[in-house]
């Protein structure tokens, strides 16, 4: 596996050679759908757009009405290809797909028990996410497994807990994704609508919040407005010059009122457009753009990254306010808060608090550890034994 330097570097050469740049989309659901229409209403006619998935008939029609609307909006400047009859649940045929399109970015956006968010059943029992890891990681393993086998290049996102599951890739050995999507992208918003209430600014996108925290804080800040006793790493500045704001205050006005229903893939899918748009910007215009993504590096949690292109070359790396090793403790006492002890050695291993709050609320008993070889075992058993019986 090259590393995200490498690639980004790969990258840049094509783009500056004038060469089309393929985006692959695994999974046209909401998210994808979602990705899909951001991306065409770019009018980018450097960009090819792959969507890949199971159905050619839904496929169609998905991308049928994204071309139309964007035509509607004179937008539609990027070519659309769809890439039908892909098994997620079968290497052999992501290696194929993926040999085939030759993409320069993936984004994972399939999910194993589809038309669900898992949160509606965990939240409300368990107050914790991470007990979805052996479900989030199954479809995510298979298409790096089939990035490694069809020496795929491409920089690629992942948009299913990657907090845990980027980590439990890396730590087994395997080719791990380069990103993940979500979680401090969608927390950061809210706080700029606060900050620039507050001190008067507007333009938001002037305002540089620097966060750390893994998924669990994204949830519990975002629907109650504060951080469960856990201090996160936090800075605000405007132009440059630091804000000074109390972040009790600051976290409490995060907690703003959103549908529950698939519109909340919306921001999902406008953090993976923000992943790439970085990355394409940063190169074009020989800029720095600053991202927030939980599990970049195979590190457990959510880290603030950049993507750099300032001096002629592309590479990127952890965003500089705050040293890498205060940023993982601070993310390890945060996923804690969702279930997660520790991910190492190719193992997820959840906390005894987790263990007996699914027992006591479901009266199953999931196990200390989970091996990513047993992976599909626990997938299995949290699908007929919480899932099923909940819905």
């Amino acid at each position: 596996m090259k590393t995200l330097n490498e690639k980004l570097a790969l990258l840049k050469a094509r783009m500056d050679g004038g060469e089309k740049i393929t985006i692959a989309i695994l999974g046209l659901g909401s998210v994808g759908c979602y990705l899909l229409d951001y991306l065409v209403s770019l009018g980018d006619p450097q960009l090819k757009v792959v969507v890949v998935g199971r159905n050619r008939e839904k496929l169609q029609k998905d991308v049928n009405i994204i071309r139309t609307a964007a035509c509607i909006r004179h937008q539609l400047r990027s070519e659309v290809e769809i890439v039908a009859d892909c098994d997620f649940t079968d290497v052999a045929s992501i290696t194929d797909v993926l040999a085939r399109t030759k993409p320069d970015f993936i984004v994972n956006s399939s999910r194993l028990f589809a038309g669900l968010k898992y949160g509606t059943i965990s939240w409300s029992n368990l107050r914790a996410y991470g007990i979805w890891s052996p479900l989030s990681v199954q479809l995510g393993k298979n298409i790096m497994e089939a990035y490694e086998q069809a020496g795929c290049n491409a920089i690629s996102i992942n948009t299913s807990y990657s907090d845990a599951v980027i980590p439990w890739l890396k730590s087994a050995g395997m080719d791990y994704f380069d990103f993940g999507s979500g979680n401090l992208n969608h927390l950061i918003p809210r706080m700029k609508f606060h900050v620039a209430e507050k001190f008067g600014i507007d333009n938001w996108n002037e305002i540089d919040i620097t966060l750390v925290a893994s998924h669990f804080h994204d949830v519990v800040i975002s629907k109650e407005g504060h951080t469960e006793g856990v201090d996160l790493l936090l800075s605000v500045k405007y132009e440059g010059k630091v804000l000074e704001i109390n972040p009790a205050e600051l976290f409490a006005q995060c907690s703003i009122a959103m549908p529950t229903d698939q519109k909340r893939n919306m921001m999902n899918a406008s953090s993976n457009f923000d992943i790439i748009c970085a990355v394409l910007s940063a190169i074009r215009e020989g800029t720095r753009k600053k991202i927030h993504s939980p599990g970049v590096g195979g590190y457990i949690g959510g880290y603030p990254f950049i993507i750099d292109g300032s001096d002629g070359r592309i590479r990127g790396g952890f965003a500089p306010e705050f040293p890498l090793d205060k940023m993982i403790q601070v993310n390890r006492k945060s996923i804690y808060l969702d279930g997660i002890e520790d991910v190492r050695d190719g193992t997820l291993f959840y906390t005894d608090e987790l263990i007996s709050k699914v027992e006591r609320r479901f009266n199953v008993r999931i196990p200390k550890e989970v091996p990513l070889a047993d992976s599909v075992q626990v997938a299995d058993l949290l699908i007929e034994q919480i899932i099923k019986p909940q819905i």
